[in-house]
């Protein structure tokens, strides 16, 4: 005699029933008050939410009263999840796909998850949501008709100026850092790049919520001994006038570049250091070609 099935056994499905839907869902980026109320909906609707980090989904879940069930779904675990996750699409469920902040994909995981869902005729569906790039393009207040956004730019430095030579004809630049690394980066783009005009934004929509406008040089004299905190946008605008910093610099000398940097707060070995990486050169010769300088006009 067969066995009756178990009474919290789910329903077999038809296995003639369309597919689900995957819902590409955006979140908040810091202010949980900036969620749509569509995704509200969504996340309530579907059978499953796919999360970079359950515990971080959760709070946003449960603030809003959402009992629907999680599951993570990170970098380190897409390879076998991502299919784990079409087949039950293709048995009729719909799933959330969520990041820890923001839009999915955006620097973040999703795509080998998107691209399965795309090849298998799953449809997918964007909701969008928060966003610090688009959040920084709006509030920065510089020219931003045309930019590249970048993501994460390598964390070692020398490839990281490798990798900022590279978009030496980019006018407007947009990426992310992590606060630890912000200080240095804004170093190797002044060198690499040259003094431009730059945003960086912090805490963006959070109570601690700052914008650091300036030159690169100045933003710098504003985060010097200050610990960074929070995640970091930064916007790096086009050289003012067509003119690269580089170019600038050939024609004025050391003295000059370090009497604006000092102008601007810093103190003259901090103001040498930076005058040295502009020039790519080391602190000991840039300060025996100031002196050099000095001599001659005396």
């Amino acid at each position: 005699m067969p066995k009756a099935p178990k009474a919290n056994a789910p329903a077999a499905r038809d296995v003639a029933s369309p597919p689900g839907h995957l819902y590409v869902v955006g979140t908040p980026i810091g202010n949980l008050e900036d969620i749509t109320l569509r995704a509200l909906r969504v996340l309530k609707e579907v059978e499953l939410v796919a999360c970079e980090d359950t515990r971080r989904t959760r709070q946003l879940l449960d603030h809003y009263g959402i009992a629907t069930p999680t599951i993570s779904y990170h970098e380190h675990n897409e390879l076998m999840r991502a299919p784990e996750l079409m087949i039950r699409m293709e048995e009729g469920e719909d799933i959330a796909l969520v990041s820890d902040a923001g839009m999915p994909l955006v620097s973040d995981p999703g795509f080998r998850l998107v691209k399965l869902a795309v090849r298998h005729n799953v449809t997918v569906i964007p909701v969008p949501g928060a966003s610090a790039l688009v959040a920084t393009l709006a509030a920065g207040g510089l020219p931003v008709e045309e930019f590249r956004f970048v993501g994460f730019l390598p964390a070692k430095r020398l490839a990281r100026q490798r990798f900022l030579h590279e978009l030496k004809g980019e006018r407007a630049l947009v990426f992310y850092e992590s606060p630890q690394r912000a200080a240095e980066t804004l170093e190797d783009v002044l060198k690499v790049l040259g003094n431009r005009p730059v945003v960086l934004a912090r805490e963006i929509t959070k109570l601690h919520e700052e914008f650091l406008r300036g030159t690169v040089a100045e933003v710098l004299g504003r985060l010097k001994g200050k610990s960074v905190k929070g995640e970091v946008t930064i916007l790096l605008g086009p050289p003012e006038n067509g003119v690269e910093r580089s170019e600038e610099i050939a024609l004025r000398s050391i003295q000059e570049e370090l009497e604006q940097s000092m102008s601007q707060g810093l103190s003259e070995k901090a103001a040498l250091k930076l005058v040295a990486k502009a020039r790519g050169l080391s602190k000991s010769e840039a300060y025996r070609q100031w002196q050099s300088e000095k001599a001659t006009s005396e």
